[in-house]
């Protein structure tokens, strides 16, 4: 039953975010069209509950540039200095309510990550596709991209383990709070984080 207002109230709350700022989310799109061009809506696919792929969605913030082979530039290459600050802001997540609105994320939940990590997690850290995907998370709040992948992994089923929609409203505080903070945005010497290239112990 509680699952069942999670869902509700996900979706509820997505949408009438949507429209509180719908109007600046016009404003950014126009912006990101005219610094980066088109797309302005970076869509790739990402596992989400029990492994199932759907189209994760956010404000583009990296060019295509490429060398002369017609490779992509490393990312730090293509991060504009718009896109640094759409991140910094987490603006650039606003799109993902639709992905709330559709059913394939929870506005709490692990983050869901790219699919090439599916056969590199341990059994342990693949529970974390046992529910829904959120935009933010326990992780998001305990050092983003500043903390290691296991302690991320740990903290993702700890969250499963431990879920109630008082831990998810905390959750979702604390997210308000590093936001305006702009913590744990980027690791040290990456623009992001670094790959995860699987667990030692499998």
């Amino acid at each position: 039953m509680t699952r069942l207002i999670k869902s509700l109230l996900d979706k509820s709350v997505a949408a009438i975010i949507l429209l509180l700022v719908s109007p600046m989310m016009m404003i950014l799109a126009i912006a990101v069209y005219w610094k980066m061009g088109s797309p302005v809506i970076f869509a790739q696919d990402r596992p989400g509950k029990n492994n199932r792929i759907f189209k994760f969605y956010k404000f583009r913030t990296m060019t295509d540039a490429r060398d002369q082979y017609g490779q992509l530039l490393a990312d730090g290459d293509r991060l504009t200095t718009f896109g640094k600050w759409l991140r910094q802001t987490s603006l650039d997540e606003l799109p993902q309510l639709w992905n709330v609105l559709k059913g394939d994320m929870s506005l709490i939940g692990p983050r869901p990550l790219i699919v090439r990590y599916l056969n590199r997690y341990s059994p342990q850290q693949a529970r974390r596709h046992e529910v829904l995907p959120g935009i933010t998370g326990l992780a998001q709040i305990n050092g983003r991209n500043k903390i290691s992948w296991d302690e991320k992994f740990q903290l993702d089923v700890w969250y499963i383990d431990h879920w109630s929609l008082w831990l998810d409203l905390k959750i979702l505080l604390f997210t308000v709070v590093k936001v305006i903070k702009k913590d744990g945005i980027n690791q040290e010497g990456y623009d992001t984080s670094e790959e995860f290239q699987g667990s030692i112990i499998k």
